[in-house]
């Protein structure tokens, strides 16, 4: 048998009869392939009796030969039949659907309805992850032997302590931007003074709380989701249910709680740091002492400012580690999937954050604490 394969035509009435001789392999059939394409009369039958060995690229070719002039083929050695089948189960001869667009008045309540069918869903989702952790918090407090005190210290240190010096800065500057804007606007009228009540009330309120929690969401959640959706991926969570740990309890618990602690304090602090900056540019600019705008902070705030900003603190700190340890722990397939989770566990946490100081903000209003 020859080493490169060759073929032969024999007439019919119905159509010639291609005989192919050699083996048909990819380092073989350069010359052969441009050959049969040149084949012009019909062909009826494709006879493998006289063909060697046989890969793929060979038998794609016989797949395409019965594709283009409906041959049948015969005498086929066992690899060629099974070969050519795999083959024929992908390329059917069939051309390709076109796929068309919907139109634009169909498309449009097309994809709101998927969208809020995703987000039902994922409600849905959130529930029962937020059950599973209560669930999981339950039986911790059943047995106290299972609380995981140094997790707990050392999410503290990572949620809190190590950002102090990030809030800090962010809050010392949003507290000079304040202080000189409104002393601005407030120059107008002459009343410069209240730049002190405007700087204490929404850092105490407002400001401080809110954009603490949105650091926290860029910092700690997003670091939530990261750590635990490369578990996932590396199946350090399957392998501890697998000894018998309960990654709610080890993993979850411990992340939420720090930051449900952590929160309301630091809040306090990106407050004070505010307060701090706009009695310094009041210093600077507006001719006010620092102490004397300290010492009229007292007097201008009310104290249910201060409750205010304590009682949004543990609810933003549940919110932000919630959002990033549910995406982490949604993490399935890749690696490019912690990336994605970890965007949509900063954006989930500082959308919601933002939905509900707005609740809050009419909340309190209504009950006098305006």
């Amino acid at each position: 048998m020859s080493d490169m394969p060759d073929f032969t035509l024999i007439p019919g009435e119905s159509g010639d009869t291609l005989v192919l001789t050699g083996p048909l392999l990819v380092s073989t059939l350069g010359r052969l392939d441009q050959r049969l394409r040149a084949i012009t009369t019909p062909i009826a039958k494709v006879d493998l009796g006289g063909v060697g060995a046989i890969d793929t690229v060979g038998a794609w070719i016989c797949c395409r030969l019965t594709r283009d002039s409906g041959a049948e083929i015969v005498n086929a050695g066992d690899t060629a039949q099974r070969l050519i089948g795999e083959l024929r189960k992908i390329d059917d001869g069939r051309p390709a659907e076109i796929s068309r667009p919907m139109l634009i008045w169909l498309r449009v309540p097309a994809n709101v309805g998927d969208t809020v069918i995703g987000l039902a869903l994922g409600a849905v989702a959130v529930l029962g992850f937020v059950g599973q952790m209560m669930l999981a918090a339950g039986g911790m407090l059943r047995h106290p032997g299972r609380f995981r005190t140094r997790a707990l210290v050392h999410q503290m240190e990572l949620v809190g302590v190590n950002s102090l010096g990030i809030i800090g800065l962010m809050s010392f500057l949003v507290g000079i931007v304040i202080a000189q804007q409104g002393s601005v606007e407030l120059r107008q009228f002459g009343a410069e003074v209240y730049t002190i009540n405007l700087v204490g009330r929404l850092t105490l309120r407002e400001l401080g709380i809110l954009m603490t929690a949105i650091m926290v969401a860029g910092r700690s959640g997003s670091a939530f989701a990261a750590e635990l959706g490369t578990m996932k991926l590396t199946e350090e969570v399957d392998a501890m249910r697998t000894i018998g740990v309960s990654p709610m309890e080890a993993l979850i618990v411990p992340r939420v709680l720090a930051t449900v602690v952590m929160m309301p304090l630091l809040g306090v602090y990106s407050a004070v740091m505010g307060i701090i900056g706009g009695a310094f540019l009041g210093q600077v600019s507006l001719g006010i002492p620092f102490l004397t705008f300290l010492s009229r902070i007292r007097l201008v705030v009310p104290i249910s400012d201060v409750w205010v900003g304590l009682t949004k603190g543990p609810v933003f700190g549940l919110i932000v580690a919630l959002a990033g340890c549910y995406q982490g722990m949604q993490v399935k397939s890749n690696a490019e999937e912690v990336g994605k989770r970890t965007t949509a566990a900063v954006v989930m946490a500082i959308f919601t954050v933002i939905v509900l100081d707005a609740f809050f903000a009419v909340f309190f209003t209504e009950i006098g604490w305006g």
